[in-house]
């Protein structure tokens, strides 16, 4: 509204120029997900309602996911406002998912000394197969479908088509210079004013850009677009799914502690509407569930640690297989395998089975200790009563046959302060 009214002024003072042009800024470094695709989307409205110039996405990524990946080139097809792709800084590369963002783009640039390519469908997490002939033909599918659909974005901006279906089919991947060279990119630019000079006076479509001396506005991630960020991690959903596991099994095991229960539950809900976008191996989920089983199970049965030996190996081949078919980005790194996999035995052999057995323990405070200990009667005892002495109190008792006082007599039960009693042979 300001710079309308701005404008509005301007063009009624003689002398002063009208023109104020501005260009949006958002930077993209990392894995391509549901997050990114959400910011991307909700930046191209907010730089067509500031009536931008362009959007520049500045881009290092090392891919991403498909969905999210398909999810962007259509906002790209669809946006208001003219969209740039510029990898950069030097050193950065648009990998994988990055190729075909960067190649539907407007305009495609890079800095110097970055790379772009290496798109084959398995990086891309449109597949992650391997072995056998029936992965062979769903293999072969996919990489024709990855190289369909780069065929389309490269015919559609015009761009090398043969090298885009080869950084698809044959993971060809270029520098930027080389990406000039073949019409891959538009231009290099060594940083972003010089970007803005290469692109003033550039026309896409019916407008003109008018960038040279235009003002960089970035517009920065929401905070439940930097949450979501955070959290659509193979890392952070493993935790997820520990908390979820430890809590539930904790509140099992030590029933009232209650906080637990709530961590595990809400860390079950937020895990199950994220693998929705990044889903888990449900194999993976199995053998995990499994390894949980045979912890809690050799809690109770006397296999001397043999069933706790079989599900640490099935948790660690469960978390190996978690992510599996997600692109390399998005796999669990070993370490975290081998780490959760450590702590999950621990916290069941020390913590889980402890509470377990407590629970089955013979009571150990409180009355009905003193069941089944032998005193002597104070007075006689019969069935209308008489009293005992115990654990430094006087108790009254009452038994079926006569105790005379003096002779040793064994507690067999309580009702209210009423000792049951009998003779002790």
């Amino acid at each position: 509204m300001k710079r309308w009214l701005f404008i509005a002024m301007a063009a009624l003072l003689p002398g002063v120029t009208t023109h104020a042009a501005q260009v949006g800024l958002i930077k993209i470094d990392g894995a391509i997900g549901p997050a990114t695709a959400n910011y991307i989307s909700r930046s191209l409205e907010v730089a067509a309602n500031q009536d931008d110039e362009c959007l520049i996405i500045q881009l290092d990524t090392p891919g991403g996911l498909l969905q999210s990946t398909k999810e962007i080139v259509e906002d790209f097809y669809s946006a208001k406002v003219p969209t740039v792709v510029y990898v950069s800084p030097s050193g950065a590369s648009a990998a994988s998912a990055g190729t075909f963002i960067t190649l539907a783009a407007d305009v495609a640039a890079m800095a110097p000394n970055t790379i772009i390519g290496a798109a084959h469908p398995v990086e891309m997490g449109i597949g992650g197969i391997t072995g056998g002939a029936t992965n062979d033909v769903m293999a072969e599918k996919l990489a024709n479908y990855g190289s369909s659909f780069m065929e389309t974005i490269a015919d559609k901006r015009h761009r090398n088509v043969g090298w885009a279906k080869s950084a698809v089919l044959e993971s060809a991947s270029i520098t930027a210079e080389d990406a000039l060279k073949t019409n891959a990119i538009d231009f290099i630019a060594k940083d972003v004013p010089d970007l803005l000079k290469h692109l003033d006076g550039r026309k896409i479509g019916d407008k003109t850009l008018h960038t040279a001396n235009a003002s960089v506005v970035e517009i920065p991630m929401s905070a439940g677009e930097k949450f979501f960020q955070l959290f659509w991690q193979p890392d952070v959903m493993m935790i997820l799914l520990l908390v979820a596991i430890y809590g539930i099994i904790a509140e099992m095991s030590h029933p009232g502690a209650i906080f637990p229960g709530v961590a595990g539950a809400l860390a079950l809900i937020l895990l199950l509407y994220m693998s929705a976008t990044l889903p888990l191996n449900i194999a993976g989920v199995a053998l995990i569930l499994l390894a949980v089983a045979l912890f809690v199970v050799d809690i109770f049965a006397p296999t001397h640690g043999i069933l706790t030996g079989g599900g640490i190996i099935a948790f660690f081949l469960g978390a190996l297989m978690l992510f599996n078919h997600e692109p390399a980005v998005y796999r669990l790194p070993v370490i975290w395998v081998i780490s959760t996999t450590l702590v999950t035995a621990a916290f069941f052999v020390f913590f889980v089975g402890k509470g377990i057995r407590a629970q089955f323990k013979p009571v150990q405070a409180g009355a009905e200790t003193m069941i089944g200990k032998t005193v002597n009667a104070l007075s006689r005892i019969d069935a209308q009563g008489g009293r005992v002495f115990i654990e430094g109190e006087t108790w009254n008792a009452m038994s079926e046959a006569p105790i005379e006082a003096g002779q040793p007599v064994e507690i067999t039960g309580i009702e209210g302060l009423t000792l049951k009693v009998k003779r002790k042979s």
